[in-house]
């Protein structure tokens, strides 16, 4: 990469699972990345949902500084709490996967989740 909006939006790509394109690299769908007027390259998105949910575990333990296992029963409902708002329990298998994770039942994840039901 050789632009520093390029460079710049590099973690953004990581964390969204899509691909940061070289300007030479663009096709039909990408989204373009502008400095000023000039097209420097651009965003490709990933079409397949394979490694989200591990993408979005990840992003969420970044934000709470640890491991989902090792968080206190707090930060585990905060963890449960943000994945939903993120749409992770929309995902095939989440809900074990997201317990595993957390090391705990999936009991204990749908507890959580009824705890910030829609009123919370």
């Amino acid at each position: 990469m050789s632009h520093p909006l390029l460079e710049a939006v590099a973690p953004v790509a990581l964390a969204i699972g899509a691909k940061v394109v070289e300007r030479s690299e663009l096709v039909a769908g990408d989204i373009e990345l502008r400095w000023g007027e000039d097209l420097v390259g651009g965003l490709r998105l990933s079409v397949a949902l394979h490694g989200a949910l591990d993408r979005l575990i990840a992003n969420v333990e970044r934000e709470l500084g640890g491991q989902l296992g090792e968080l206190s029963r707090e930060d585990k409902q905060r963890a449960v709490r943000i994945l939903d708002e993120r749409g992770a329990f929309t995902l095939r298998k989440s809900v074990e996967d997201v317990a595993d994770a957390l090391r705990v039942s999936r009991f204990t994840v749908y507890n959580y989740l009824n705890a910030v039901g829609p009123d919370a």
